[in-house]
This record gives structure tokens, C-alpha cells and sequence, in this order.
């Protein structure tokens, strides 16, 4: 909201957005995987199941970055369009400190 107010297109601020959260959204994610990795090529006693839980969650944070990344600020481009259509755009609003 903030590139947007200060006279970005909406493209333009959800593109400065992604550009700017990707790098921490995609250590986070690496970080993540990277400590499931134990649980993929699990054996021994368990195995089995200790695989089936990696798998489940190795994919949930392949599927969740793929969101945070990409379909994220696609909605928001989406949203802010719409909304602003209905309501028109709104001047930006000042912080008031007390």
C-alpha cells in the first residue's frame, strides 16, 4: 500500500513488493526444506512413515513458496484493481502520533 500510495501503478507496486520479500520468503523456505531433507531419505526403523509425513511437508512448502511468491502478488494486483474500480483510489493517509 505504501508504493501504491505514493504513486505506483498497481503492477508496478506488486512487482517492487515481490522484489523486495523474495529473497527472505525464498531463505526461509530453503532453510525449511533443507531440514525436511532428514526425513525424506529416512530408513530404518519407522521409515516408512517418517518418509510419508517428509513428503507431505516437503511438498506443503514447495506449494506454500510457490503461493507466497507468485500468487500472492497476483491477487493483490487483482484486489487493489477491483477495489479500486468500486471505491476509486484513496489519497493517502497521514500517521497521526499521540
Amino acid at each position: 500500500m505504501e508504493q501504491r500510495a505514493s504513486g505506483l501503478s498497481i503492477l508496478e507496486a506488486a512487482r517492487e513488493a515481490a522484489q523486495q520479500r523474495f529473497r527472505a520468503v525464498m531463505m526461509t523456505a530453503l532453510s525449511f526444506l533443507l531440514g525436511v531433507v532428514p526425513l525424506l531419505i529416512a530408513s530404518g526403523a519407522g521409515a516408512a512413515s517418517q518418509r510419508a509425513i517428509g513428503i507431505a511437508v516437503f511438498g506443503g512448502m514447495l506449494a506454500a513458496t510457490v503461493l507466497g511468491v507468485i500468487v500472492v502478488p497476483l491477487l493483490y494486483a487483482l484486489m487493489q484493481s477491483v477495489r479500486e474500480r468500486l471505491k476509486g483510489p484513496q489519497a493517502p493517509q497521514l500517521e497521526q502520533s499521540q
